[in-house]
């Protein structure tokens, strides 16, 4: 750490014992809710470090998967061991901001080109690169498999995009990928690839977005971190054109308030958690939108969070935390 940031660390950690470790007016917020039970990464280049991570995921065999600002996608086990590494094509315009994992159908392996990079892991780990306007497909090796592409001219008709936020795949192997800037919406696919609906558009009224960060797939619904409109909407899928449900939340920073939500993630209760880029918490929620606790606050010290971007919950219900301006992970045990 540097002279100029260790000495901004320092003047936090003493304007915080100045509160008395009591939220106030001036000072940086204690943490709320228990302490983590790991705390792992720091800022750097090399295997293990991050420069602010943008994304992560987790698959079914409770593996980690993290991209940060130099596009390198880093695969971790849960207690933050690395595992592997590798980097997307192009990062001189920008790097990703949204992983999903995907289940490939049985059907697609079976009718696979000859030569085809794809291996035969059914799944595959998609990723939202932003600022190439496409949706990239790799096996969980890190093998690209270019025939899976989506996108990649920018523009505003049907199968372009503007900046790409997130993407992911329903139970039928339809995707859903979000953009934010003029376009503001969320382009629907059918298994091949091919465009069949749009929805959204840029405003505040319901059903409109502005930056549908995160995007998550449960039971038929599809789940919108609408994130500059400070609220989560929810889209029935059974539709040809997903029809919205509710919406959760308004600004503030109260509880059950969002301020900046950026990544979802539910538990195997089927609760909701959310994270807050500006607030610097997550939130739990239950299934019909009602708030259970909030978990974070401000601040460098283990329990603290700066500038979150994602989140993820393992097998075992431990959430883990994208802690991204502090470069590293933090981990906790869900409360029952």
């Amino acid at each position: 750490m540097n002279e100029p940031n260790r000495r901004k660390v320092l003047l936090d950690i003493a304007a915080a014992a100045a509160c008395g470790g009591l939220a106030s007016v001036g000072c940086v917020p204690t943490g709320q809710g228990p302490l983590p039970d790991l705390v792992w990464g720091r800022r750097g280049m090399s295997e293990g470090r991050f420069l602010k991570p943008r994304a992560i995921t987790i698959d079914d065999q409770d593996q980690l998967y993290i991209v940060d600002t130099t596009g390198r996608i880093q695969v971790f086990d849960t207690d933050g061991n690395f595992i592997r590494f590798w980097s997307t094509p192009k990062t001189k315009n920008g790097r990703p901001t949204g992983l999903a994992i995907k289940l490939v159908r049985q059907e697609e392996l079976e009718t696979d080109n000859e030569g085809s990079d794809a291996t035969d892991d059914p799944r595959r780990l998609l990723v939202a690169d932003t600022h190439y306007y496409r949706m990239l497909s790799y096996s969980l090796d890190g093998t690209l498999c270019p025939d899976e592409q989506i996108g990649g001219n920018s523009g505003h008709l049907p199968g372009d995009f503007a900046f790409v936020t997130d993407a992911v795949c329903d139970s039928n192997g339809c995707f859903y990928i979000g953009e934010y800037n003029a376009s503001d919406r969320i382009q629907k696919f059918d298994p091949d690839g091919k465009f069949l609906t749009q929805w959204g558009g840029n405003g505040t009224e319901p059903g409109k977005f502005i930056r549908p960060q995160s995007l998550v797939v449960r039971e038929n619904v599809l789940w919108v971190a609408d994130s500059c409109n400070h609220r989560i909407q929810r889209f029935d899928l059974s539709y040809d054109t997903p029809k919205l449900i509710d919406i959760w939340g308004q600004p503030g920073d109260r509880a059950g308030e969002f301020f900046y939500p950026y990544d979802m993630a539910f538990a195997s209760d089927g609760s909701l958690l959310v994270i807050e880029y500006k607030n610097d918490r997550v939130q739990r929620f239950d299934a019909d939108g009602k708030w259970i606790a909030t978990w974070g606050g401000s601040g460098f010290e283990p329990g603290r969070l700066n500038q979150p971007w994602g989140v993820v919950v393992d097998s075992r219900d431990r959430v883990h935390i994208l802690d991204s301006s502090n470069h590293r992970i933090q981990r906790i045990d869900l409360p029952v």
